[in-house]
């Protein structure tokens, strides 16, 4: 049950975003191995100047297209990591024209105890999921 959250400026078309999303989702189903109806997303669009991501000294160059995605999800093998990395860049620029110096990408790890899907229960906890 990955979480995606995508932080972006400001300045993408509706088409774009739903594009955004449903590729990110591809790359995650695929990579992860998760059901395509396993899909939670959320998008903050931030003006100019509120989205400060510098390249780490890297040599990267970040423009306005930058995407920050913080997924959330259960702990994973490095392997799956690293394929979903390699395959969101390479389908982010093949359908979106992302440049991969534009994309950035933290996963978070947490457990089943941290999901509550609604009605006060933890249902992966409770046998619901």
């Amino acid at each position: 049950m990955p979480l995606l959250k995508f932080d972006i400026i400001q300045g993408r078309s509706d088409e774009q975003l739903r594009t955004l999303l449903e590729v990110a989702h591809q790359a995650m189903v695929q990579a992860f191995e998760v059901p395509a109806s396993d899909r939670y997303q959320s998008v903050t669009q931030h003006r100019p100047g509120e989205l400060v991501l510098h390249d780490t000294g890297l040599g990267y160059s970040r423009s306005d297209n930058v995407v920050l995605l913080t997924l959330i999800s259960r702990p994973r093998p490095q392997q799956q990591k690293v394929a979903f990395y390699r395959l969101l860049a390479k389908q982010l620029h093949a359908e979106c024209g992302l440049s991969p110096d534009d994309l950035i990408v933290s996963l978070v790890e947490n457990t089943d105890a941290d999901w509550s899907f609604g009605r006060g229960r933890a249902q992966f906890l409770t046998a619901e999921l």
